[in-house]
């Protein structure tokens, strides 16, 4: 096993989380943040857009089951790349688009996935592409979240549509 690890943030990372546990070969998804200026943010911090941080998911997957390609593949799919700081409703900077990288290779690849899915989209993707920096866990409660919620009016609404999406685009990827 060849255990490695991305950072992505695509809007409320509840919905993130709930497509990335079922891929197959990640070992787990945490909702967090990072890109902030303030240690150990909260939530209700974050809310406020005044620290900076991005709503995220820290991915541990197998590279030797899943490549960070299929990921930032499934990644640019499920959410829409091309809103600046929002996500449908969700508005703000901690809403923003970004994958976050470790190394220069990592950063050659994102930078290409990103080309790949500009194919997809007629308006110009605007997906940040950062060093990562220091990630913080959410709380608790925001933990697989729509594992545990998902009669919940925003899982039903916003996170469901996004799962299935995931399913019928890539099969092949399921856990």
């Amino acid at each position: 096993m060849t255990k490695k690890r991305v950072v992505l943030g695509g809007g409320c990372f509840w919905c993130t989380e709930a497509v990335f546990v079922n891929v197959k070969g990640v070992l787990s998804v945490v909702s967090g943040y990072t890109g902030g200026k303030r240690a150990n943010p909260t939530y209700e911090n974050v809310c406020t857009g005044a620290t900076g941080h991005a709503e995220i998911i820290d991915i541990a997957y197998d590279a030797d089951v899943v490549s960070l390609s299929e990921l930032l593949d499934i990644f640019f799919a499920v959410h829409n790349p091309t809103t600046l700081n929002a996500q449908g409703a969700d508005k703000g900077t901690q809403y923003r688009s970004v994958v976050y990288y470790d190394s220069d290779e990592e950063k050659e690849l994102i930078l290409k996935a990103i080309d790949k899915a500009q194919k997809n989209y007629s308006e110009k993707i605007v997906t940040e592409v950062s060093l990562l920096g220091e990630v913080y866990p959410a709380e608790a409660y925001h933990q697989n979240y729509y594992n545990l919620n998902s009669s919940q009016g925003y899982c039903q609404v916003v996170i469901a549509p996004k799962l299935q999406k995931f399913m019928t685009k890539f099969p092949q990827n399921l856990g």
